[in-house]
Order: C-alpha cells, then structure tokens, then sequence
C-alpha cells in the first residue's frame, strides 16, 4: 500500500523577472565581497527591505510636497 506524498508546507516557489544587463553588472560589482551569492539574493533583500518598510515614511513629507508640486506643474 502506497502512503501519500505530504505536501512541503514551507516550499517557496520561484518565478523570473528580467533586469537590464547594465543594471545587473552594477548589482555584481555592488555586492563583490559581501558575501552575498547571487544578484538574485541582493534583489530579493533589497525588494524585503522596501516592502517591511511602512510605504508612507519611504519619502519625506518634503519630497513627497516636491514631487506633488512637480506634479501639479505638469498638469496632473
């Protein structure tokens, strides 16, 4: 009797995404030394840190007045 397979509750799945090469060599030559491994791990810690932090305080409420001044100039 075959018993069945138990489903890998902490599995993380993985899908692509395409970067600039350019963007990518900065990414390497950024992360040499750090013992970080991979580009793919950098952007994968660099994209955690900005979505924890609270997406109101990502900008100062001086830039936020900025880019809404800019806006407004622009006809938006």
């Amino acid at each position: 009797m075959k018993r069945p397979k138990k489903k890998e509750e902490n599995k993380v799945e993985y899908g692509t995404i395409s970067l600039p090469t350019p963007l990518i060599d900065k990414i390497r030559k950024r992360i040499e030394g750090t013992g970080m491994n991979s580009v793919s791990a950098y952007v994968a810690f660099v994209l955690r840190e900005v979505l924890s932090s609270d997406s109101k305080d990502f900008f100062e409420k001086k830039d936020i007045k900025k880019l809404k001044t800019k806006l407004k100039s622009l006809g938006y």
